[in-house]
């Protein structure tokens, strides 16, 4: 009972989440009201990409932020709605429509919440780099097409395809030269402000200065791109409505989806802020509590799904961040955007957002990981193109299991081969009839990708009368494998071979003994703990067997 409360309780808030602030909060507020100016854009760009809108991803950012600030379970992490996301969302708001988001966001909730209470955080550990990096650029290539109809004003009469490519390929075809044009000059005019601004000084906000200046000049020249429109001036009140059974059963599997979404992206983001700076350690599936709780809250006030956003993490990191508080600061400049300027915020251009994640995509793509996992092994190069061609193509999720499938399948071929079967020869004097024993030393993992090589290896030796198998230096070993030893022990006794087997590690004895190996064996003292003892013995049986075949009537097997 008691170890279940200590277990609860560490995935609560606590006093001590806040024990630095005396020293620290002047580079919190600091680093709060940076992030704060950053996300801004970032917020409404993914909110309309989604197709939820610039109000449901502001709210999200406002919402999310500060719950996951609170519950999760890092320092610094700052959440909000992500590029990721938005690839999952856009296909559910096309099939379901608007109002399933806020539906699927508190589905998601609850199971990334169940996830963490059940202690499932260290699972991230288990995907690879190499697909963690195709997944990545996957995404980027998606958030950067979808961005294109924005730009050619398709997104307002209705993209013709759900896929990004298409969609992408079908809007440059329609496009008005004229509009398309202005749209360009805008992105252009926001990346070459987020590029160059930063050089000048860091803390100069590029994208919100961009985005500022594309906002102005559209006002003044008239032009003809479509704006953002009316934001609300205040928060919504919290509330559920429109679902029913039927709903909540086909919003299953996306909820599903963005559950598995939203935990493997925070959990990567919060790694990530914890190699940034020494902010302290992170607690995985408190983090995973806090995002779930996040995503429930921000469903709940029409937000979007949530996640841990790494690039605004380490925007906030990087500008002195070393506490919650500074999550908690950047939610709270954006609701001051919702309370004091929502009227101006609504006159953004869709094509100045364009141009920040635009921009924002081709940042995510890691040259430089992109290039060693390439020329790293072609397990690892497969790996990688692999996911991310999925990722394009089919499904976020499904590209990671599929990438992780492609790493595991050249892994065990790779373990498979670390598999050796060697005959060797006696050392020593030769005795007569040596020649009639086989020393055999398997070595390295003996696992279900080798355990058929080996069973045709060492059951292919052939003219002996003795086989001593050496175990010593067997690592690994399954069911599959331990089966197939004894396999390898029947076949050679039923061809009359006996077998004798040395070296048995303790950690593989019960395993030995429950599928069958030992009980394979002719005798119980076929089994020996050293090498000359087991030679002797082989010899014994030969010397034994050539007595018997000089004997009249004998012949030597």
């Amino acid at each position: 009972m008691n170890f279940a409360l200590n277990a609860a309780r560490a995935l609560l808030p606590s006093g001590g989440d806040y024990r630095g602030v005396r020293t620290s909060w002047r580079r919190d507020l600091l680093a709060g009201v940076t992030v704060g100016i950053v996300a801004l854009p970032l917020a409404l760009g993914f909110g309309i990409s989604s197709g939820a809108g610039a109000a449901a991803g502001l709210i999200t950012a406002i919402v999310a932020g500060v719950i996951a600030a609170v519950f999760g379970g890092s320092n610094v992490q700052v959440s909000g709605p992500t590029g990721a996301m938005v690839v999952v969302l856009a296909p559910i708001v096309a099939a379901h429509g608007v109002g399933a988001v806020a539906i699927v966001s508190i589905m998601a909730g609850v199971i990334v919440v169940i996830a963490g209470a059940a202690r499932l955080g260290r699972a991230v550990s288990f995907i690879p780099w190499p697909v963690i990096e195709g997944f990545t650029l996957g995404i980027a290539i998606i958030i950067f097409l979808q961005q294109v109809p924005a730009l050619t004003a398709a997104d307002v009469h209705g993209a013709t395809s759900s896929n990004v490519v298409v969609a992408a390929v079908s809007s440059l075809i329609g496009a008005d030269p004229v509009y398309l044009a202005w749209a360009l000059g805008a992105v252009a005019l926001v990346a070459a402000c987020m590029v160059l601004l930063p050089r000048l000084h860091p803390a100069i906000p590029g994208s919100l200065v961009g985005v500022v200046l594309v906002t102005v000049l559209a006002l003044v020249l008239a032009d003809p791109l479509a704006v953002i429109g009316a934001l609300p001036s205040s928060l919504p009140a919290p509330g559920i409505s429109g679902i029913d059974i039927g709903m909540l059963s086909s919003l299953a599997l996306p909820a599903l989806t963005v559950a598995a979404l939203a935990a493997i992206e925070s959990l990567l983001s919060a790694r990530v802020a914890a190699s940034l700076a020494d902010t302290g350690p992170y607690d995985p599936d408190r983090e995973l509590v806090g995002q779930g709780l996040a995503s429930i809250g921000a469903g709940l006030f029409g937000g979007m799904p949530a996640t841990g956003a790494i690039a605004r993490t380490a925007v906030n990191v990087r500008s002195g961040a070393r506490t919650r508080l500074a999550a908690i600061i950047h939610s709270a400049v954006l609701l001051l955007v919702v309370l004091a300027v929502s009227g101006p915020v609504g006159a953004i251009p869709h094509a100045a957002l364009s141009g920040v994640l635009m921009v924002t995509a081709v940042r995510m793509v890691h040259v430089a990981g992109a290039r060693s996992i390439l020329r790293s092994t072609r397990a690892d190069a497969a790996a990688y193109i692999v996911t991310a061609l999925v990722t394009v193509s089919v499904d976020l999720i499904f590209a990671v299991a599929i990438g992780m499938v492609v790493a595991a399948i050249f892994a065990l071929r790779g373990l498979s081969r670390a598999t050796g079967v060697h005959r060797e020869a006696i050392l020593g004097a030769a005795q007569a009839g040596d020649e009639r024993i086989a020393i055999v030393r398997i070595e390295g993992p003996l696992f279900f990708a080798a355990a058929d090589r080996v069973l045709a290896e060492v059951t292919a030796i052939d003219g002996v009368t003795v086989v001593v198998l050496r175990m010593s230096q067997l690592e690994l070993v399954d069911a599959t494998g331990a089966h197939v030893l004894g396999e390898i022990v029947q076949q050679l006794e039923r061809r009359g071979v006996t077998v004798l087997i040395k070296g048995i590690r303790e950690g593989h004895a019960e395993l030995f003994r429950t599928v069958g190996v030992l009980g394979a064996l002719r005798h119980e003292n076929h089994l020996f703990t050293d090498l000359p003892t087991a030679i002797a013995h082989a010899r014994s049986h030969v010397d034994r067997e050539r007595a018997e075949a000089a004997e009249p009537g004998g012949t030597l097997p």
